[in-house]
């Protein structure tokens, strides 16, 4: 009876390799090599590691020194993909090249083309931004850049290279998205610029050379009359669902980003200390935002919660099913049928009622409004206020904004604000 080789110290000599021993090939406790024959495998042979892994090797001699090359994993890559790709380096080494060196040079090249440093790019600074920002950001890149200069090496994009790409955007209608674009591969070359990958951005050079884009604002109710008149048909409504109706009558409230409202969850609230706190990842700046509930928004979700609240229990705003949010139509859809056009306002829109009314109804300081509004607001040396920073005056500033959305809408607020300016005269 013949002994077994010692695993890694001599050749398994077949006649020929097969896809039948190559798939019947174990783990041993040391790695060991299953090879060609001499003469037509020349060098090919198949690593198989303790770990099971099947793994194509090459050995070859260039420049008088004996070198290793990888050809893939078995059985990703065949018996005949493996011997192909054997061939094609001995046809290199035969005509004075290295195919190892050859590789790298194609990876390097690889590497530094612009799609490859667009990916890194999205990879490095991705998780700081919203997930549906990201992935649009992606969306246009494949769809308008990649096709046309993604293996394009990054020192070789400059403004003759980007100007076609964009022209071409714009020439479909989609002059915005031309604009975010540019804007897009701006980042990215300075990105290359800082990493030493290119020597400058030339979408600088490209300013002026697309159309403006046309802003359209968010409608909004600015004139206080107007906003009661609102208000009042808002509460009225009867033709939606209580979770809908309780969420419509929270924005004008809250004036946070609907996204942000439909997607509440109950562990962010505080009823007893009327706070909900909206953590970063749903904040479109990623910083968590501290919301300080007024009387009248406590008591709309304390009637919400026995409906949507308990054990088990996710969503404060639940769709049908009840496991998920409501959807992103929800609060509009109801909107419009308590007769509030898109023209009027929108559920974003009362973000900028509260803004404008806020400064120059209410004369809070505008520092106070913008941080409400989940905007970046920073103190005098340039850092991000925290979620917390000037709390006790934010809560004051949210229950007076419900009293006088409730003023409104009994049509009492010139009675309200005179109130208000007599208590500020006397403090």
């Amino acid at each position: 009876m013949s002994s077994s080789p010692k695993p890694g110290t001599e050749r398994k000599k077949l006649p020929q390799l097969s896809d039948a021993a190559l798939r019947a090939a174990k783990p041993q406790a040391k790695a060991y090599k299953l090879w060609e024959r001499r003469g037509s495998g020349r060098g090919l042979h198949l690593l198989v590691t303790p770990q099971g892994g099947k793994l194509w090797r090459l050995k070859y001699r260039f420049a008088g020194k004996e070198k290793l090359l990888a050809l893939g994993r078995y059985p990703d890559v065949s018996l005949a993909m493996a011997r192909t790709r054997r061939d094609e380096a001995r046809r290199l080494v035969a005509t004075g090249i290295d195919p190892a060196a050859q590789r790298r040079a194609e990876k390097r090249a690889t590497a530094d083309n612009f799609k490859a440093l667009a990916e890194e790019w999205l990879a490095k600074f991705g998780p700081a931004k919203a997930e549906i920002t990201v992935r649009k950001t992606r969306e246009r890149l494949e769809r308008h850049v990649f096709p046309y200069i993604g293996s394009t090496a990054v020192r070789a994009v400059d403004a003759a290279a980007l100007l076609p790409v964009v022209q071409r955007i714009e020439g479909n209608g989609l002059t915005e998205t031309a604009h975010r674009v540019l804007r897009y591969c701006g980042q990215i070359l300075r990105y290359a610029v800082s990493t030493g990958r290119a020597d400058r951005d030339p979408s600088r050079d490209l300013r002026g050379s697309l159309k403006p884009v046309q802003v359209e604002h968010r409608a909004a109710v600015t004139e206080p009359k107007v906003l009661g008149a609102l208000l009042r048909s808002m509460d009225d409504y009867s033709g939606s669902n209580v979770i809908v109706h309780a969420a419509m009558r929270l924005v004008p409230l809250l004036f946070v980003r609907p996204g942000e409202l439909r997607k509440a969850e109950w562990t962010e609230i505080d009823l007893d200390s009327a706070q909900w706190t909206v953590p970063a990842w749903r904040m479109k700046m990623r910083h968590s935002l501290t919301v300080p509930l007024s009387r009248q928004a406590v008591s709309i979700l304390r009637e919400l919660e026995p409906i949507t609240g308990g054990e088990g229990k996710k969503f404060v705003f639940t769709g049908p099913g009840g496991t998920k949010p409501l959807s992103d139509a929800a609060v509009l859809t109801a909107l419009r049928r308590a007769g509030i056009e898109k023209e009027v306002t929108t559920g974003h829109g009362f973000r900028a009622t509260a803004r404008t009314l806020l400064d120059e109804v209410l004369r809070y300081r505008v520092d106070l409004i913008e941080h409400q509004l989940g905007h970046a607001v920073k103190d005098p040396n340039g850092r991000a206020y925290n979620r917390t920073s000037y709390l006790q005056e934010r809560v004051e500033m949210m229950q007076v904004w419900a009293d006088y959305l409730d003023a409104l809408k009994d049509e009492t607020a010139s009675k309200f604000l005179k109130a208000r300016v007599a208590a500020r005269q006397t403090t």
